[in-house]
């Protein structure tokens, strides 16, 4: 784990001190959009016209923010479209590193040894911590966005006209509903776990840990009562918790402490998990391999022997029990 300062990488950890133990996630700093036109975003500049070939993502399998924009790639059909690079499971004193192994991958576009260097490309002075997943721009030579949940909607529409895929995960008529779901689940589930994790003191902690399991409760009875977040309908909302949840019972509950109870303990959780990893071409957007070698192999200051689990022994495929009226 590291950062660059004006540039320069530097291997340092979360400075927790000033937080009083509590873990706090910095802003993503590249917030351009991809549109249909190449007209600007919400934020950022325009300039960025959706295109076959002209994008590339780099990602991480273990990482749940990156995880999103490849089930968002797959559920759009956009392979032929964006390519990818994929970075190593561990994550130590260089950041993130492209290594040709184990589902891993190099990189084609800019060549990097590490994803810093992709970063110092775009922007040589750039301060901050250094993220998947990433947009490259191949044609202005630039990161688009390294903010997922932007990339996640650009990916739901930007290039309908040109894949003719008109699939809506956020569609008008539901935004107020999946705003507000979202503004729940990411404050105390998403970044929850790495609160609960990465806490430096007791009361951090306690305070994460009984929030998120607060929240895990609440949707459990609200997928009692309806089959996704949103009602019946299939919603980004779902798959961005999605990532936590199939991260949860083989990493979060042992490895970041969030150990009340596990997704196998909820009826509707775990049976919604399996639901979502049952769809067609989900399951090939998780790497249990990479994820567990990244966060036990990673975290030093976590798991000093780096020793990673033999468990635990998942059945994602069992029948879920979802599809009901």
């Amino acid at each position: 784990m590291g950062m660059l300062e004006d540039g320069v990488w530097k291997d340092v950890w979360y400075d927790t001190k000033k937080s009083k133990g509590h873990f706090k996630r910095e802003s993503s700093q590249f917030r351009n959009w991809i549109t249909a036109d190449g007209s600007a975003g919400p934020d950022g500049e325009g300039g960025f016209e959706a295109e076959k070939g002209r994008y590339h993502l780099y990602v991480a399998y273990a990482c749940p923010w990156a995880h999103r924009t490849l089930i968002f790639r797959k559920l759009k059909g956009l392979e032929d479209f964006i390519d990818v690079s994929v970075v190593d499971p561990l994550m130590l004193e260089n950041g993130w590193e492209f290594k040709n192994r184990d589902g891993g991958t190099d990189d084609p576009i800019n060549g990097a040894d590490y994803l810093w260097q992709v970063y110092t490309k775009a922007d040589p002075k750039y301060t901050g911590r250094v993220t998947v997943p990433v947009v490259w721009d191949k044609k202005r030579e630039t990161i688009v966005s390294n903010e997922s949940a932007e990339i996640i909607r650009m990916f739901n529409s930007a290039f309908d006209h040109l894949t003719g895929n008109d699939l809506d995960f956020y569609p008008d008529k539901l935004r107020g509903e999946i705003d507000d779901i979202n503004a729940i689940v990411y404050d105390t589930v998403n970044n929850g776990v790495y609160k609960s994790g990465f806490a430096t003191t007791q009361e951090a902690y306690s305070e994460h840990v009984q929030k998120l399991f607060e929240t895990l409760e609440m949707l459990e009875k609200r997928l009692g009562e309806n089959r996704y977040l949103v009602g019946d309908a299939l919603t980004e909302a779902d798959w961005r918790l999605f990532t936590t949840m199939v991260r949860f019972d083989p990493v979060y509950v042992g490895h970041f402490k969030c150990n009340l109870k596990r997704i196998a303990d909820y009826p509707n959780l775990s049976g919604y998990l399996r639901e979502l990893y049952q769809m067609e071409g989900i399951a090939e957007t998780v790497n249990f391999d990479h994820i567990k070698r990244h966060y036990y192999g990673s975290h030093k200051n976590i798991n000093p022997t780096g020793i990673v689990p033999e468990g635990p022994i998942l059945d994602l495929d069992a029948p879920h029990g979802r599809d009901r009226g």
